[in-house]
């Protein structure tokens, strides 16, 4: 007896939908060109191999069963998604990568990275789209292990990366200039400034965790001997901190609208303020251009906008 995989094909399903929009398999049997023993032939076989009815027989008409609308349903779904992958394969073949992993280092704005998103479907590219969360080191160790096809948001600087021999290139982004801010109501609000990293050290600092996963971790402006607060985003770092777990840098147009609304204070240290070097990067093929989904999102870094937004663009600004 045949499987059900053996007799659920694309052809099948076609079959089975015509029974259904005629309401009889005599009239099916005419839109397909087939004669009605021959018809009813390959319907009962499905049945066979399912084990279940999916025509009521009793009168003249064709009437679809409850586990008949329910293949129909599925019908439905199984060819559209096979119309679609033959699509997307044929587009696949243009030079189009089948997905696009990016890495977002947690400093960058969501709204207009999802902005670019958005103008990259409209494409009605066949490359689906992966997005992941990083932070420090872990947004570039992403590319190079091979985990993401791009990285937004990297810093270089502290990665010590050889280019050349890796094959990685490099654009600017911008700088990202960070400010030391504090919960109103933290301790830290109430002395005088600059604050020495004397005073600091008494108090904890929140840190946003480093994501790699080899090699030695990043750390930023951490004190030996000071109690820390380790949390998996600088997004979550903001929110302790607005919670008046700790103290520590923030980038400044992600602190900037918590400040302006009172729900932080910035503070000045006799520490100067770090300066992030933000960059996206990506791995060169060793032969031909980029794929058509990388080549159109390393296109949209060139506009000075674009680079800007993703820095300081956060929500609330």
């Amino acid at each position: 007896m045949p499987s059900p995989r053996d007799v659920l094909t694309p052809d099948a399903l076609s079959m089975l939908q015509t029974v259904a929009a005629t309401g009889s398999f005599a009239a099916a049997a005419r839109a397909l060109d087939l004669v009605p023993s021959a018809l009813s032939y390959r319907v009962r076989q499905i049945e066979d191999a399912l084990d279940v009815l999916l025509f009521d027989r009793s009168t003249r008409q064709a009437k679809v069963t409850e586990a008949g609308a329910e293949l129909l349903r599925e019908a439905d779904r199984l060819l559209a998604e096979i119309d679609a992958v033959a699509n997307r394969v044929k587009r696949v073949a243009t030079g189009w990568e089948p997905m696009l992993t990016i890495a977002v280092d947690s400093v960058i704005a969501r709204d207009p990275l999802l902005d670019l998103a958005t103008a990259f479907f409209a494409l009605e590219p066949p490359t689906r789209l992966k997005l992941r969360d990083e932070t420090l080191l872990g947004t570039i160790e992403a590319l190079t292990t091979g985990e993401a096809d791009l990285a937004i948001g990297a810093v270089l600087d502290a990665a010590g990366l050889a280019f050349t021999a890796t094959g990685i290139r490099s654009r600017l982004i911008g700088e990202l200039r960070f400010v030391y801010a504090v919960a109103p109501h933290h301790p830290l609000a109430r002395l005088p400034q600059p604050l020495s990293d004397t005073v600091l050290r008494q108090y904890r600092a929140v840190a946003a965790a480093d994501s790699a996963r080899h090699g030695t971790p990043m750390t930023v402006n951490l004190m030996g001997g000071q109690d820390v607060l380790t949390v998996p985003s600088m997004q979550a770092k903001i929110a302790a901190q607005l919670h008046g777990l700790g103290g520590g840098f923030l980038p400044e147009p992600m602190a900037r609208p918590y400040i302006e609304a009172g729900h932080l204070v910035e503070l000045k240290t006799e520490r100067q303020p770090p300066m992030g070097t933000m960059h996206c990067v990506w791995r060169a093929r060793s032969k031909g251009k980029p794929g058509r989904a990388l080549e159109w999102w390393l296109a949209q870094f060139e506009h000075e906008a674009t680079r800007r937004a993703l820095l300081e663009r956060h929500r609330g600004r």
